[in-house]
């Protein structure tokens, strides 16, 4: 446990069904760049929201993004945002334009150029005011200070800096009712993640992440089966949606680690969605990393399962693997890389991709290396 650290509690917060109808308290005055996806503008999701703004605002919608996200659609954005002049950025959606509209948002306000800006803390000027609008309860990326971009054909790039904080989040758990099951089980699990990863990171760990990540992982343990079965259930959908928002806080803070790291080839190359890809190497990596973790997964079980209260310490953390892995099926989602298209010619490709995730591996509390990531992509097959 650390005994000196600096914690960034990021956005002012705005809880509530129906929050998301009026905005106009949390933009700047001025045309507003309105940053979502297709799907979603189709759905008639973002109407509510859209009608709201507009009757104080210019507002051009930017809608040209795709699931993993590429720095293409942030420079279109970004010249769709200094064309009509906006003052302010709105990201609405799942992780993907929310991971856009922070990165547009900070180069409107700094004029950096986007090369200059990838990495952990190279974003040192002020961004222009940004609120963020979650739409699963998954990404946590209303939360964080973290842009995740395809850089490239297939490239996963971060930029990472406090500047990319949003202003204001809004949490509005009736824009997430409507999500397919399958949709809601892999961010359920993503967010899930996200809090472990917070509470067993090698580095930056430390008390105020551990209790936010604690009840991040109890809020979205307890209800995810309801969100998944009763998708109308709001109190469910609003617990996970601030599960997912109170782990936001804390991996951005005690960073993720090696999950993640074995996730973003899933999603690079075979286009897998990122919750699921993180549910596919989860239960691989939390038992490659038991022996470091052992009593860290054991503090962890007692709030999955109360049940195993009472056992030892390595009963206890391998009661915490099959439970994490069990709620993942009992969700609906299949743990089985062959499912998603992948087969044992891919190994080499995923294990060499997997080692260009430097900035996840170092926070793994043991190492991983190409051998153990072949090695975990294969038990994943």
């Amino acid at each position: 446990m650390a005994n000196s650290f600096t914690f960034h509690y990021g956005p002012q917060v705005v809880s509530g069904i129906g929050a998301s109808g009026d905005l106009d308290p949390y933009v700047p005055e001025g045309p507003i760049l309105f940053v979502t996806d297709a799907n979603l503008r189709a759905l008639g999701l973002a109407d509510r929201a859209l009608a709201g703004l507009r009757e104080r605002h210019e507002v051009t919608v930017f809608d040209d993004v795709q699931e993993d996200p590429h720095e293409a659609s942030v420079l279109a954005a970004l010249d769709a945002a200094k064309e009509m002049g906006a003052t302010g950025v709105v990201g609405f959606g799942g992780g993907s334009p929310m991971d856009v509209a922070k990165a547009v948002a900070y180069l409107l306000g700094s004029g950096d150029d986007i090369a200059d800006i990838y990495g952990v803390g190279m974003a040192y000027g002020r961004g222009a005011p940004l609120a963020l609008i979650p739409t699963t309860a998954g990404t946590g990326s209303e939360a964080t200070n973290i842009s995740i971009l395809t850089v490239g054909e297939t490239q996963k790039m971060g930029i990472v800096s406090n500047a990319l904080y949003a202003t204001y989040a809004v949490l509005d758990a009736s824009l997430t009712t409507g999500l397919p099951r399958h949709v809601t089980a892999a961010t359920g699990v993503d967010a899930m993640v996200h809090a472990i990863e917070a509470y067993t990171t090698k580095r930056l760990k430390n008390p105020i992440s551990d209790a936010l990540a604690k009840e991040a992982l109890r809020l979205l343990s307890a209800n995810l089966i309801t969100a998944c079965e009763k998708p109308d259930n709001l109190e469910a959908r609003d617990a996970m949606l601030r599960g997912s928002y109170l782990a936001g806080v804390a991996f951005s803070n005690a960073p993720c680690a090696g999950v993640h790291a074995l996730a973003y080839p899933l999603g690079g190359h075979f286009h897998v969605p990122h919750g699921l890809s993180n549910a596919l190497m989860l239960p691989q990596v939390l038992t490659h990393t038991m022996p470091a973790a052992r009593e860290l997964y054991a503090e962890l079980a007692e709030v999955v399962d109360p049940t195993l209260t009472g056992l030892g310490t390595q009963a206890k953390a391998q009661g915490f693997v099959e439970a994490m892995r069990d709620l993942a099926i009992a969700a609906g989602l299949s743990l089985r890389l062959a499912d998603v298209g992948i087969s044992a010619e891919h190994l080499d490709l995923l294990a060499d991709e997997a080692m260009l995730q430097t900035r996840l591996l170092q926070n793994n509390m043991i190492d991983i290396t190409r051998d153990d990531a072949r090695r975990m992509y294969e038990a994943a097959l």
